[in-house]
């Protein structure tokens, strides 16, 4: 601002000049300066009330907003969170098709000290040693009398343990909240839960994350706020796993079998009611896995799903289904396989060398015989054969929601040869996994479709890919019932349940090249009820021994195909399947009218 001075000169000189007294000039212009400065002063304290009155309107417009947002919301629990970053701590619950819970939050404590602020340090380390039997007592006297002033000493506490270190009265010895991952079904679908642990842990709080199975597949989704604690229902029935288990953990026993591994799936949705691999563990203490030896040896591996074995005869079926869908056989055709079969140099044989001459498609799958099924892959060829294992999903990883599943990579020749086309025809050549079996098997007995396995429940009936015609699924059926009624698998049969499948007994390859003489990978692959099936059941057992005889036996017919049986009459009650009689086939008698 421009200040006009008090007692201009030139104002000065003409009030002089003209007789004014120029004091009166001097006056008026100190009025006029007061009277601006007071307008000046005014305008500033308007405009700071404006202001202030605008921020006040503002600040009662945010609470009024956020007072009708929290009237308008349901109640909800706060979330656990340490100073700082936020923990998130909650993590939704985990059931099976039925809502029955599998994998919950409980509420318990961690234990930390603080050494500066303990009274008698050498008293506390001697009880929390009596209390905890695994904590060293001198390495806690080290702990606490060093220059430490914070340090965990146990992640979890069951109530009993927080009493007695409560009891110790220590003020350096301190209890911060936890909620921790518990199975309250102990090793029942152990492989399906995988387990969880800590990630980010804070005293307030720690981050519970999924290390295995689904836990680890849906990580994100299980702790995702937005979900709402809404439970992941899977496709399981957890009374058909818990009796699954049950019977295969006797039959692994009484056929002195390594290992055991079984999957039953529904074959019009794809979903998986029980999966099972045995040795199995607690998830509750998931035990560290194996630094050195066979990764199979751990009971953390998956045998039904990462278990990668070639699974014998039990694929024959799907060679004589692709030579009836070419039109290049039917069930009828005969085919000589007493005539020597030589491919790429090397003779193909039968088990125990037999001869078992002319037989008709259906027999070749009743008698298992190797030349037979050899003759129709030749007939396929290489390209098509190969195409079709693709399209049945043997060889890819099975898209199953575990995590373990992408370990499970199937194992085939890069140059598949004429003799490669013969090897895999009988299910040599090849390595798959339990699973990728049951879901070619339920290609064929739910009319020709491939459908993906899944582990989390269906809301109705996926599209699938059609790989075969229904005709062709309907007459492989019936070949897979002679081999329980006429064949390889007669211990198979469930009265009233009409089962048919097929066996595969393969001889079990070295870790470092060629195969054991005394050690197989036995396998029953079934459907059950075979007129109409509803469920595939393929049951694997490792390095199975039958003692019951003279001599030991270990083919599938002796071993996991009475443990198949087993289970069937076990589960389909559960299942919701009555006995029935099975319809017989019409006589060829023609009806005339009078």
């Amino acid at each position: 601002m421009i200040r006009t001075p008090l007692r201009p000169l030139a104002r000065i000189l003409e009030a002089r000049a003209s007789g004014e007294n120029p004091d009166a000039i001097e006056r008026e212009n100190l009025r006029i300066r007061h009277e601006q400065m007071r307008d000046s002063a005014r305008g500033r304290a308007e405009g700071r009330l404006l202001i202030l009155s605008v921020m006040f309107f503002c600040a009662f417009g945010v609470i009024g907003a956020r007072m009708g947002v929290l009237a308008a919301t349901e109640p909800a629990e706060p979330r656990a969170a340490s100073a700082g970053a936020s923990i998130q701590a909650t993590r939704a619950d985990i059931t099976d098709r039925y809502g029955r819970i599998l994998a919950t939050n409980f509420e318990t404590y961690s234990l930390y000290a603080q050494p500066h602020q303990m009274i008698d340090k050498e008293r506390v380390a001697a009880e929390l040693s009596a209390i905890f039997p695994d904590l060293d007592h001198a390495r806690l006297i080290k702990d606490f009398t060093g220059s430490r002033k914070f340090m965990w000493i146990k992640k979890k506490l069951s109530p009993e343990q927080k009493q007695a270190v409560h009891d110790i009265g220590d003020p350096g010895l301190l209890f911060g909240p936890r909620e921790m991952r518990l199975y309250p079904n102990g090793k029942l679908a152990a492989h399906i839960m995988g387990g969880a642990s800590f990630g980010r842990e804070g005293v307030h709080a720690a981050e519970v994350i999924g290390v295995a199975g689904v836990e680890k597949y849906f990580d994100e989704e299980l702790r995702d706020p937005a979900r709402g604690g809404k439970p992941l229902a899977l496709s399981i029935d957890l009374t058909v796993q818990a009796a699954a288990e049950r019977v295969l953990h006797g039959g692994m026993q009484l056929m002195n079998a390594k290992g055991a591994a079984s999957v039953l799936m529904d074959v019009h949705t794809g979903e998986i009611i029980s999966i099972v691999s045995l040795p199995d563990f607690d998830p509750n203490a998931r035990p560290s896995p194996l630094v050195e030896g066979d990764a199979s040896d751990s009971p953390l591996f998956n045998r039904a799903v990462q278990g990668v074995y070639e699974l014998g005869s039990a694929y024959k079926i799907f060679t004589a289904a692709q030579a009836m869908d070419l039109n290049l056989v039917n069930q009828n055709t005969i085919i000589d396989t007493g005539k020597a079969l030589r491919v790429g140099g090397f003779n193909i044989g039968e088990f125990q060398k037999k001869n078992y001459g002319k037989l008709s498609v259906a027999d070749i799958i009743v008698k298992s015989s190797n030349r037979g099924t050899g003759r129709m892959a030749l007939q396929i060829g290489v390209k098509r054969q190969k195409e079709f294992m693709k399209t049945m999903g043997f060889m890819d990883y099975t898209p199953l929601e575990i995590v373990e599943a992408t370990g499970g990579k199937p194992l085939y020749p890069e140059r598949w040869t004429d003799l490669s086309a013969v090897t895999i025809s009988y299910g040599h050549g090849i390595s798959n996994s339990p699973l990728h079996l049951a879901a070619g098997y339920a290609a064929l007995a739910n009319g020709g479709r491939y459908i993906k396995p899944t582990i989390v429940k269906r809301e109705g009936l996926p599209e699938g890919v059609r790989v075969m015609g229904e005709d062709t699924a309907a007459y492989a059926r019936s070949m897979l019932r002679k081999v329980v009624t006429e064949g390889t698998a007669s211990f198979g049969e469930v009265q009233g349940y009409a089962v048919g499948g097929k066996t595969g007994t393969a001889d079990k390859p070295k870790p470092r090249g060629g195969y054991y003489k005394d050690k197989v990978i036995a396998t029953f692959a079934s459907l059950f009820p075979a007129h109409d099936p509803r469920y595939v059941l393929v049951v694997t057992l490792d390095e199975p021994i039958e003692t019951s005889g003279k001599k030991p036996r270990r083919t599938a017919g002796w071993t996991a195909v009475p443990v198949a049986a087993e289970m069937i009459g076990r589960v389909a009650p559960l299942l919701g399947l009555r006995p029935e009689i099975e319809p017989g086939e019409l006589a060829g008698i023609t009806l005339t009218s009078n």
